[in-house]
């Protein structure tokens, strides 16, 4: 039973490590260029605005740095914002590399910088119709969503994920991050929503009267909840915590089910909560 504590307590102890970052990456991305730092080499930030035509559907590749943020809101167009920023070894080579960088709105939303081993970044900032289609790459980012409802996929590979008041089909997954979901109303509009994570804790929060089926599991990481029927004790279900088997995968219904919310993660600890604040 020690042991069982004991490696619960780390794996929560990551989890909260990771998805804090990850909220921070998710939620920083596009919104302050200020901020930016190349450590100890010079840089140079700048933060370009654009207005595009609203088509139902949005796509955005951040490419090997930067994240990505979007927005739904009572819009009839797109609104971006892209922080660009670039490093170099005098604040001169700095503006250079920056000035050298395009951000292309036509299509899929992305940039092009010097390809010469160059410093910099362009994380984009989005606000769009709530019904549109979203598509988001990015590579060493955070992807943070809110307020849409609509056909969604995303990836990123370094980078935590941020999601809440989603609605609609929305998939994705991160390699290295944490992931928070917070979802409003009485159940999902729409087909569901289905997030993984290898390397990172999930953090779920609902309304206690939500209705849906929760599918959720972990191989490497502890398991915690105040939603009665999620705390299952048989061992082929989460473990018998007793016997000091930890959590391993969950399938269930709760306030007669619903869509299918499904968070899953390999490395990390999973927290689904009614409460207005985690805490561990």
């Amino acid at each position: 039973m020690r042991r069982f504590i004991s490696i619960f307590s780390v794996s929560l102890f990551m989890f909260a490590f990771v998805l804090g970052s990850a909220a921070t990456e998710a939620f920083g991305a596009g919104d302050d260029c200020k901020n930016y730092s190349w450590g100890s080499k010079e840089s140079a930030a700048e933060l370009r605005e654009f207005k595009l035509p609203a088509t139902g559907r949005v796509a955005v590749d951040a490419g090997k740095n930067g994240g990505i943020s979007v927005k739904g809101g009572d819009v009839g167009e797109v609104q971006l914002r892209a922080c660009v920023t670039a490093s170099g070894e005098s604040a001169a080579e700095a503006q250079g590399v920056l000035s050298s960088i395009r951000v292309n709105t036509s299509g899929t939303i992305s940039a092009e910088g010097p390809a010469d081993g160059k410093g910099w970044a362009v994380s984009f900032s989005l606000v769009v119709p709530r019904n549109t289609d979203l598509e988001l790459n990015a590579k060493n980012g955070g992807i943070a969503i809110s307020g849409v409802e609509s056909n969604v996929e995303f990836e990123t590979v370094n980078g935590g994920v941020a999601l809440s008041n989603l609605g609609g089909s929305v998939r994705g997954r991160t390699t290295n991050g944490g992931v928070s979901v917070k979802l409003d109303g009485q159940a999902w509009r729409g087909n569901g929503l289905d997030v993984l994570t290898t390397n990172g804790g999930v953090s779920l929060k609902l309304p206690a009267s939500y209705a849906a089926n929760i599918e959720t599991g972990t191989v490497n990481g502890g398991f915690k909840s105040d939603i009665p029927e999620l705390n299952i004790t048989t061992e082929d279900v989460k473990g018998d915590w007793s016997r000091g088997s930890r959590a391993k995968q969950i399938n269930t219904s709760i306030n007669g089910g619903g869509p299918t919310i499904r968070v899953k993660t390999t490395n990390g600890g999973i927290k689904i909560s009614t409460a207005e604040e985690i805490k561990y």
